[in-house]
């Protein structure tokens, strides 16, 4: 009997948590496990931030996360998806291959957003990425006493960046532009809280501004106002990675995935989509947002699926919902937004170093939790049925 091929793309928390929990339910002689990531090595998306501020953070590589669980890890970058003939296109130092799948799950997750304003791309910097985070680095290492800093995008990662930036540098000019007021989304006490921590560390806020071009050394608004800019950082949300909707698979004008309710694709029931890469429905309907707060879900969602029709169990189904943000404002103060399921804020917050501790517990338990995503959990790894082997029948649904 042939073992079923299991290929996940992308090793960010969704793809790297699917990969080792779909790993610790199967048998080994049954199923193959192969996880394509370009980097070698885990990468702390949520820590990008410290990273370009000039913090070192501790490595993480795949051999040790993944030491005896049975993923095999393919260092390579994803270069095309076939889902009508279920293979993957992936280059790494050694060339070209093409890799067979009988189960595939997509989580290429995103990059960062020029939303199409010119001079983005050429000047702004970002931090969605790890070799964005060290570039950034260096170009803030390299700034004098007194130059400015214009961190673009009102969001979490705006916020945070800015923050961290003004407490690790405060002989620079930071300033933060962004298109609503300052942490409006929040609740009264949240946006207290984000707005003395700014003037605390004395960083400029343009309230209700939409940048329209970013040149050498400045930004131009939609009003036609400059601001100076020696480095410009653009952290105005994501885009995920265009190889979806190059495929038949179905996908949203954004280009993520229609998944159902076990984040499986609605037009291709051989692959699963999780994290950024999947339009998944949250609490009302509402989609959830990308975030590492609604990959981690879906991942654990995906591979007790997976596990569950190929050995032909129960699928679980356990709601989605959101409970809080967490926000680091530098090191030593944050804030933790407590909100709806469906991500509206509610009055109770906690702030300052409370929080700030708070949020390194959740930052330390998400990594962790890539090594060890069934702690707590079954792991009794079950034998994948037979009509579910590799080339003889694709998945069923088992209800």
């Amino acid at each position: 009997m042939q073992q079923h091929r299991i290929i996940v793309l992308g090793a960010g928390y969704a793809g790297a948590i699917a990969a080792g929990r779909v790993a610790r339910r199967l048998r080994r002689e049954d199923v193959t496990v192969t996880l394509v990531n370009a980097e070698p090595d885990f990468v702390e998306r949520v820590r990008m931030h410290q990273l370009a501020a000039g913090q070192d953070l501790r490595p993480r590589p795949f051999t040790e996360m993944f030491a005896g669980t049975g993923v095999q890890l393919k260092v390579g970058r994803v270069t095309a998806v076939d889902v009508d003939r279920r293979a993957v296109t992936v280059e790494s130092a050694g060339g070209e291959e093409e890799l067979a799948y009988d189960s595939l799950v997509y989580a290429l997750g995103s990059a960062w957003n020029t939303q199409g304003v010119p001079g983005v791309a050429e000047h702004a910097h970002e931090i969605a990425s790890r070799p964005g985070a060290l570039r950034l680095r260096d170009r803030l290492a390299a700034l004098a006493p007194g130059q400015s800093v214009l961190v673009v995008g009102g969001g979490l990662t705006g916020l945070e960046a800015a923050t961290e930036f003004a407490e690790a540098r405060p002989d620079l000019d930071i300033a933060l532009a962004a298109r609503g007021g300052l942490g409006d989304w929040l609740s009264p006490k949240g946006r207290a809280h984000v707005r003395k921590v700014f003037d605390r560390l004395r960083i400029t806020v343009h309230e209700h501004t939409a940048v329209a071009e970013v040149g050498t050394g400045h930004v131009t608004t939609a009003e036609g106002t400059s601001f100076p800019a020696a480095v410009t950082v653009w952290t105005t949300g994501f885009a995920v990675h265009p190889l979806a909707a190059a495929t038949t698979l179905e996908t949203s004008e954004t280009g993520r995935i229609v998944v159902d309710a076990t984040m499986r694709s609605v037009s291709h029931p051989d692959v699963y989509a999780i994290g950024d890469a999947a339009l998944v429905a949250g609490p009302g309907g509402k989609p959830l947002r990308m975030s590492c707060a609604s990959g981690v879900p879906t991942a654990w969602q995906a591979a007790d699926a997976l596990a569950a029709r190929l050995t032909g169990t129960k699928i679980p189904s356990t709601p989605l919902r959101y409970f809080n943000q967490c926000v680091s404002l530098g090191r030593k103060d944050g804030l933790i937004q407590y909100v709806t399921a469906d991500d509206r804020a509610v009055k109770a917050a906690l702030t300052g170093r409370i929080a700030a501790v708070y949020k390194e517990l959740v930052c330390k338990g998400a990594a962790w939790g890539v090594a060890n995503p069934t702690t707590g959990l079954p792991t009794r790894r079950r034998p994948v049925a037979a009509a579910q082997r590799s080339g003889t029948a694709r998945v069923a649904d088992v209800l």
